[in-house]
């Protein structure tokens, strides 16, 4: 994959920026943190070039004067909602985020329920941190929100809300996924400070969608695929038009509750320091975009990916069909269609010609490796080893695994594990390689083929199981499969 981005650039100047908007309040800013603080790798795929972690290490920066504010929707913890790119719920990320931040020597204040209505298992979500001693506080839902301003500024709308207590100038607010109520929580936060006598300032950590791109450029579309089931849509910032006559994006979220932000602005200050919501924002993505044609390539496929993604939530009832008909559209603004990734059309074409379940990987080099279900192992197994061979340059009929080494594992499945499939899963076939690679130097080298495979793009004619799925997401792949389960077409 080209490089289409320059890190280094991005984090120098977000960095700057960042230092400039801190200085620009009083006793404290709320820094909003939109996507993922670090495994950022929706970022990371539409824009080639950018590292996961790159919004951590600027964090770092600011470690001595910052402490981190965990914020997560108690509807989201009822419904066991899951990070797609983790494959483990919001309630386990918030948990995991904590320890992960905390092993940086970044210090977790506090963290917050959202949408608090009393549900059982974010109750009890909020009983296990404590236990811990977690502080935890709760935020209610508000009607009428986002536009019933004189009901959201007042002791029934933000009154309501648990104040944090916090202890330094600078307050990251960050969240398991979108939808969680990052931006309330700071709007919540600078209403109870005023009421305390504190000056305290909001700003945005931003990167999607970038400002200063086309509304419908395809970075910008992947941003509205990956939040299909929020239904968010790009717009043009009304308000950034007006007081600058210059054309900028933004979404509609932050649109419809900048009258919001506007209002306790000016109950602060008298007047709002921001005149738009792209004002709010710090994001300098756009300026370091070096090769647009790669990241518009990209996000093509991310759009492809987030489409297969919703088919297969939908018949596993993790998603609603609304969200396949918003990126349906989305890919015919971006004029693309499945058959423009190659590894959904090789696969496809495969199990066409042979009638059973297939695979297909394409390599870092672009060549396209395929494999089929035997008696032996299935598709993504057989995949798995036809590309390590591929890669370490070896036979395509070179056995790296012996029929006596798979037939024992087959009879403990089947016999004594009472499962019913025979075949060997993905992680199976690696545990039998690794014992293969103690005597067989060409296992050795498959192996060490491995690291190879991150980024590689992967497409099966059939969903997997949950296995294959977390053996390919432990190994970087970007996986999708076509939405037919148990040779059924759904």
């Amino acid at each position: 994959m080209r490089m289409g981005f320059d890190n280094e650039k991005y984090l120098k100047m977000q960095s700057e920026h960042i230092e400039e908007r801190i200085n620009k309040f009083g006793d404290k800013l709320y820094l909003e943190f939109g996507g993922k603080l670090f495994d950022d790798y929706h970022a990371s795929r539409v824009l080639p070039g950018f590292e996961p972690d790159s919004k951590l290490r600027m964090l770092m920066k600011l470690s001595d004067r910052a402490e981190i504010v965990i914020v997560i929707n108690a509807a989201d913890i009822e419904k066991n909602k899951v990070r797609g790119d983790l494959g483990i719920t919001y309630d386990e990320d918030v948990q995991r985020l904590m320890k992960e931040f905390e092993d940086r020597g970044l210090y977790v204040g506090s963290v917050v329920l959202t949408h608090y209505a009393g549900q059982t298992r974010a109750a009890e979500f909020k009983e296990k941190l404590e236990k811990k001693n977690v502080r935890v506080y709760l935020h209610y839902t508000i009607e009428g929100y986002p536009s019933n301003i004189p009901l959201i500024v007042s002791e029934e709308g933000f009154g309501k809300n648990e104040y944090i207590e916090t202890t330094r100038p600078l307050v990251v607010v960050t969240a398991p996924g979108p939808g969680s109520g990052k931006m309330a929580t700071c709007l919540s936060q600078l209403y109870h400070d005023n009421k305390r006598g504190i000056k305290a300032g909001y700003a945005k950590y931003e990167t999607f969608p970038i400002w200063n791109i086309p509304l419908k450029h395809p970075v910008n579309l992947a941003y509205e695929a990956a939040t299909a089931d929020l239904n968010d849509v790009n717009m043009i910032d009304p308000f950034h038009l007006e007081a600058y006559g210059e054309t900028t994006v933004n979404y509609n979220r932050d649109i419809e509750i900048f009258p919001v932000l506007n209002a306790i602005f000016e109950g602060i200050y008298g007047e709002n320091p921001y005149k738009s919501p792209t004002d709010m924002g710090v994001n300098m993505a756009g300026n370091c975009i070096i090769d647009d044609e790669a990241c518009r390539e990209a996000s093509h496929m991310e759009i492809i990916r987030r489409y297969y993604t919703a088919l297969n939530d939908v018949i596993r009832g993790k998603a609603k069909e609304n969200e396949i008909y918003k990126i349906e559209l989305l890919m015919k603004q971006a004029k693309i269609s499945t058959d423009d990734r190659k590894v959904t059309v090789a696969a496809k074409r495969r199990a066409e010609e042979l009638g059973v379940p297939t695979a297909a990987i394409e390599l870092p080099d672009g060549t396209i490796i395929t494999s089929k279900t035997t008696d032996l192992l299935g598709a993504s197994a057989a995949l798995l080893l036809n590309a390590l061979k591929y890669l370490g340059k070896m036979e395509h009929n070179l056995h790296l695994i012996s029929r006596n080494a798979i037939e024992p594992i087959q009879e403990l499945k089947t016999k004594y594990l009472g499962g019913k499939n025979p075949r060997l899963h993905t992680d199976e076939v690696l545990i039998a390689l690794s014992v293969s690679a103690m005597s067989d130097p060409n296992a050795r080298r498959a192996l060490e083929q491995l690291p190879k495979l991150k980024g590689c793009q992967v497409h099966t004619s059939v969903m997997l199981s949950d296995v294959d799925i977390k053996t390919f997401r432990k190994l970087g792949v970007d996986l999708t499969s076509e939405p037919i389960l148990k040779g059924k077409s759904i």
